[in-house]
């Protein structure tokens, strides 16, 4: 670990320096006289981290800040402990960054276009050629190397896109929406790819996607912009590993008052309006106490799920707060 002072290091439950992969520290950004990103605070430590918000609430803005294409107004942000502020160029020379659009020479080969992208991130041609070979082979696309990249399906596109991310061998990579235009199959590969990194311990990822499901089936930890602040954060490997029970009811007639009732007896409850509620239940209650609760006071149940506390709810709880809290 460098001993440069541009290195914040912070002590880890071993009593290691280990500083987080992504710290940020008040940090805004003002285009065209608009504040995009408005005094933004996270420090994340997950292997693979999904960024989530809604059209305009500061995500590509982030990322482009992170890669030097911004300069912040106030603030700062810190990857794996380099600070954006005083040591850009190191900060970029362990990113790798994989962009939503289409970044390739179309009339370049796969091999000479991430050989390139190999040596513009400082890696000597005999590396870059042969990290390149590496890289192109990992994302499946060691047969097809010869060929120009403008002949290729979207999906081989995108593994192209990915591999010219990988081939300096980065710390963070930066994903924006890496299964855009992908079918099911090509999807499925990207997302074990994406994994594949990150398991194996030298990569943490950030990946930017408006599909929710993408999310939550390879990131451990979620953090939600909205407005350009950070609305909501969410540590999905905790959630995964806490076996919690939720039930949708709906009373009839619709009986607001219904929830202080299940609150008695000891349930979380979420009123959805009309008489509708998530209920999340106790370990000890027996899910008949809520049907005969709903008997003692004259209600029927015409809509009993049971479900679980999706990403999808996070998300939707949180743009639904006016304040932008979580």
């Amino acid at each position: 670990m460098t001993t440069s002072t541009n290195l914040r290091a912070r002590a880890d439950t071993d009593g290691r320096n280990s500083p987080p992969l992504l710290e940020i520290q008040g940090l805004s950004v003002r285009l065209g006289g608009r504040t995009i990103l408005d005094r933004l605070d996270a420090t994340i430590n997950g292997q693979i981290v999904g960024l989530l918000g809604p059209n305009g609430a500061g995500k590509t803005t982030l990322v482009r800040t992170l890669l030097g294409y911004f300069k912040p107004s106030s603030g700062n942000a810190f990857v794996l402990g380099h600070s954006l502020a005083t040591a850009g160029r190191t900060v970029c020379s362990i990113i790798g960054y994989m962009p939503e659009d289409d970044a390739y020479i179309s009339g370049m080969s796969a091999v000479r276009f991430v050989r390139m992208m190999g040596e513009l991130s400082g890696l000597p041609p005999d590396a870059a050629l042969e990290r390149t070979h590496d890289a192109l082979t990992f994302v499946g696309m060691g047969e097809n190397r010869y060929r120009k990249v403008g002949s290729f399906s979207t999906g081989m596109k995108q593994m192209v896109k990915l591999a010219q991310a990988l081939v300096h061998g980065p710390r963070l990579l930066l994903l924006d929406e890496p299964t855009n235009g992908l079918d099911p199959a090509a999807r499925h590969r990207m997302l074990e790819l994406i994994q594949d990194i990150a398991h194996e311990g030298k990569t943490g990822v950030l990946l930017s996607s408006h599909l929710l499901g993408d999310v939550e089936a390879v990131c451990d930890e979620v953090m939600i912009l909205k407005a350009g602040r950070l609305a909501g954060r969410c540590d999905l490997a905790s959630e995964h590993e806490v076996a919690r029970t939720f039930v949708d009811l709906e009373t009839l007639p619709p009986s607001p008052q219904f929830g202080s009732v299940l609150e008695r007896l000891g349930c979380t409850v979420e009123e959805r309006g009309n008489g509708r509620f998530r209920v999340e239940l106790h370990a000890d209650l027996d899910i008949r106490t809520l049907f005969s609760a709903a008997a003692d006071e004259g209600l029927g149940l015409r809509r009993f799920e049971r479900t679980r506390d999706s990403l999808q709810d996070i998300f939707m709880r949180v743009m639904e707060d006016d304040h932008g809290r979580s």
